[in-house]
């Protein structure tokens, strides 16, 4: 294969794998040599809690990466092969690199969040002046920005005709992996001279985590290890999902999140899973396929309208008065710290707060309560999110978050809202969820497990509970919050207030 680069250097950001990677893929069949590395952003790192889950998750799966650059180098007979980590702004730390190993491209793939847009802009523009090429690739979504459009040549903002169009669109060739192996000869040692020694979670200013203790697998090798075990349990995805105390999800977000995975072979999975079922009849496969296409079509959403990463999709939405002041922080700061009375939202929080980890369908729970019963701004929440979250992805994180607010594109009417109680009896029945992070409620019997404040005297005497003193009194009553919240919206819509449906 004739090569027509002498050297480039491939950046590793959201996508850290060897495998079945576009922008190595590319560099490897252009360039002679081919070097990799991966920078600690200080743009991003400094802002941060000095104890964060991802960091730790990051610094982990580097390591794993490392060992698979090393593994295809020596195969090709080019033992020594590293990945190179830097910790500094990406900007200077690029563009010195590619100046130090004389390189004459830097290959990386696509990340549309506005900040990362902007980095790159300026990225691009030092290497150009110092005559270094800048080549990206489509790699953290199977369809990105305008590949999917309407007939009128319109992005889609409804999520069904997105999907229906994605469908339609899909072929075995969107699915192929890059098959960067056949190509690593090119992969070369660092040259003598250029630091290539792994930093510690010390070096980049950080402290352990609990990431080992809750035995979150990480690297390409977590990664796949996980998707083992959830394809046999993909034919009960459609129903196991919404239950949080059941073994239902792949808990591959966080893995999509920094790219230790591909999504295209996630997406072949379940289309294969499809094809292969009589009469393509893989309920399960197709749900966690459509699961798939929500994640790129919010990434669409965010390309075409970057106005939503701190705006309402739906402006009008934005003259909405959220309760702030000293009642809202106070209302906020139980949301929280889960002692809001209500107990499915507090064992979620809690299950956010302890493990970095938040079940989906706890997710549009919580989210819904917090703007729908407490009244405040969706903004709050999603910024909480952004902190907490181990699988934080912002174009997700914000779809989400307005989806439950209504503010989004969501086709569903703004008097959508989630009764905590009632969801917490059908998803959580016999309170397994809420036992394991709400223990102090573990001893009362199921019936009161739901709505502590309505359970019988004689069952909190028996289970010698006190509400206010071994849980608190729930902050707002759903009832009258939810009145509140239709007259708040009505007064956006212009419509008189209306009665919600019971979800």
């Amino acid at each position: 294969m004739e090569r027509s680069l002498n050297s480039a250097l491939v950046w590793f950001r959201r996508d850290l794998r060897a495998h079945d990677h576009a922008a190595l893929y590319h560099a490897l069949r252009a360039a002679r040599q081919v070097w990799c590395v991966f920078v600690f952003d200080r743009d991003i790192l400094d802002p941060l809690p000095r104890i964060d889950r991802r960091v730790d998750f990051i610094l982990a799966s580097l390591h794993d990466l490392d060992r698979q650059l090393c593994e295809l180098g020596t195969r090709h007979g080019h033992p020594g092969v590293r990945l190179l980590v830097r910790h500094g702004r990406a900007v200077d730390e690029i563009t010195a690199l590619a100046r130090g190993l004389s390189v004459q491209a830097v290959y990386a793939n696509h990340d549309d969040e506005p900040a990362a847009l902007q980095r790159d802009g300026a990225v691009r523009t030092a290497l150009a002046s110092h005559g270094v090429a800048w080549h990206t690739s489509k790699d953290h979504v199977v369809f990105e920005r305008s590949e999917l459009l309407t007939q009128a040549s319109k992005p889609y903002t409804v999520f069904t005709p997105y999907k229906n169009a994605w469908l339609r669109k899909l072929e075995p060739f969107f699915l192929k992996a890059y098959p960067t192996s056949a190509h690593a000869d090119a992969l070369a040692p660092p040259p003598a001279g250029v630091a290539d020694r792994m930093p510690t979670l010390a070096d980049l200013g950080f402290v352990p985590s609990n990431l080992q203790a809750l035995k979150i697998p990480t690297g390409s090798s977590g990664a796949q290890a996980l998707l083992a075990d959830f394809l046999p349990r993909m034919a009960g995805y459609g129903e196991a999902r919404n239950f949080p105390a059941v073994k239902g999800p792949s808990y591959l977000s966080v893995h999509l999140r920094f790219g230790t995975v591909s999504i295209r072979g996630l997406a072949a999975a379940a289309w294969h899973h499809m094809q292969q079922a009589p009469n393509g009849d893989a309920p399960g496969a197709a749900v966690w396929l459509s699961e798939l296409i929500w994640r790129d079509f919010y990434h669409q959403i965010l390309h075409h309208r970057p106005h939503a990463a701190g705006a309402s999709f739906k402006p009008e939405y934005d003259k909405i008065e959220w309760e702030e002041g000293d009642p809202g922080d106070a209302l906020f700061g139980a949301w929280c710290e889960g002692r809001t009375g209500y107990p499915l939202v507090d064992a979620a929080m809690a299950q956010l707060n302890q493990t970095g980890y938040m079940h989906n369908r706890l997710r549009m729970v919580v989210a819904s309560f917090l703007t729908k019963d407490l009244g405040l701004d969706w903004r709050r929440g999603e910024a909480y999110f952004a902190v907490h979250l181990n699988d934080f992805d912002l174009a997700a994180n914000n779809g989400g978050w307005q989806w439950a607010s209504s503010s989004g594109c969501d086709a569903q009417p703004y008097f959508r809202i989630f009764n905590p109680t009632t969801q917490s009896e059908k998803f959580d029945p016999g309170g397994r969820f809420i036992r394991r992070y709400l223990p102090q409620l573990a001893a009362l019997p199921d019936a009161a497990l739901h709505a502590p404040a309505l359970a019988r005297p004689v069952d909190m005497a028996a289970a010698g509970f006190v509400l206010g003193r071994d849980y608190p009194h729930p902050i707002v009553q759903h009832d009258e919050a939810r009145a509140r919240t239709l007259a708040r919206y009505a007064v956006v819509k212009n419509v008189p207030p209306l009665a919600a449906p019971l979800t």
